[in-house]
C-alpha cells in the first residue's frame, strides 16, 4: 500500500467514525424534537444539518441546477438515481423542500438511526410483503395530501456498475393515484466519492440536477409501464450525457 492509499484509508476511517457519532447525536436530537413537533418539519431540519455535517467532513461540495423547475410550495414525488451512500446526505442537505423518504424496511432496523427515521415521518416499505408495501404507499399518499413531498429511489437500491437499472413500480402507482408530478433528479459524482463496491471515501464535487416535472394526471394505472419507460428514458439520457462530460 502506497502513502496515498494509506492516507485515504485513514481519512475514510475518520469519516466513518464521525458518521457513527453524528448518527448518535443528530439521531437523538431528531427523536427529541419529534415529540415537540408532530408534523415532522423539525426532525427533517435536524436531518438536513446531519447531512450537511457529513458533506463538510468528507469535503464533498454540491452544486444544484434546475431548482427553477419546481414550485417549492407544492408537493412532488422526487425520483433520483442511486449510485452511492452519499446520495442521501446530498439530497437531504441541498434539496430545499420538506420531503419524506419512502425507504426499504431494512434501513429502519438500524439501532437509533431507524427509530429516528420513523419519528421523522419517513415511510418504511417492505417489498417482500405485498400488504405491507400497499400500506406504505397509503402512508405516502397521506403525506402528499398533507402537502409533503415524497422521495423515492425508483431503482430500489444502489447501482453496482454506475448505470441506471430497472425501476420498481410502487412509486409510479403512488404517483398516478395521487396525481402529483414526478420530478426526475440526477445526481452526478457521488459514485467517485463512495461507490457501492467499496468503503473508501474520497473528496469530490457533486452536481444535483433537477429536471422538469413529468405530469402524471394523464396516466391511468394500466399505463404505469408507459410512465416508467418515459421517466427512465429521460433519466438515462441526462445521466449518460453527464458521464460523457466527466461529471
Amino acid at each position: 500500500m502506497n502513502w496515498y492509499s494509506l492516507l485515504q484509508s485513514v481519512r475514510t476511517a475518520g469519516i466513518l467514525l464521525y458518521v457513527i457519532l453524528a448518527i448518535i447525536v443528530f439521531g437523538t436530537a431528531t427523536i427529541v424534537v419529534s415529540f415537540l413537533n408532530h408534523n415532522g418539519i423539525w426532525p427533517h431540519i435536524v436531518a438536513r444539518y446531519w447531512a450537511r455535517s457529513i458533506l463538510f467532513v468528507s469535503r464533498t461540495r454540491v452544486h444544484v441546477t434546475g431548482l427553477s423547475h419546481i414550485d417549492l410550495q407544492k408537493p412532488y414525488i422526487f425520483m433520483p438515481n442511486h449510485t452511492s451512500n452519499f446520495d442521501i446526505p446530498v439530497l437531504l442537505s441541498h434539496l430545499p423542500v420538506q420531503f419524506r423518504w419512502l425507504a426499504k424496511a431494512e434501513l429502519f432496523k438500524f439501532p437509533l438511526f431507524g427509530y429516528a427515521m420513523k419519528r421523522a415521518g419517513y415511510i418504511s416499505i417492505d417489498r417482500s410483503n405485498r400488504k405491507s408495501a400497499f400500506e406504505s404507499l397509503e402512508q405516502a399518499a397521506t403525506a402528499i395530501r398533507n402537502g409533503k413531498s415524497v422521495m423515492i429511489f425508483p431503482e430500489g437500491t444502489r447501482s453496482r456498475d454506475y448505470t441506471i437499472h430497472d425501476f420498481k413500480k410502487g412509486g409510479f402507482v403512488l404517483a398516478i393515484k395521487s396525481g402529483v408530478p414526478i420530478v426526475p433528479v440526477i445526481i452526478h459524482g457521488t459514485w467517485r466519492i463512495m461507490s457501492k463496491n467499496g468503503l473508501m471515501i474520497r473528496p469530490g464535487n457533486v452536481i444535483l440536477e433537477i429536471l422538469e416535472p413529468i405530469q402524471t394526471s394523464d396516466y391511468t394505472l394500466a399505463q404505469k409501464d408507459q410512465l416508467i419507460d418515459r421517466l427512465r428514458m429521460v433519466m438515462m439520457r441526462v445521466f449518460e450525457d453527464g458521464k460523457k462530460a466527466g461529471l
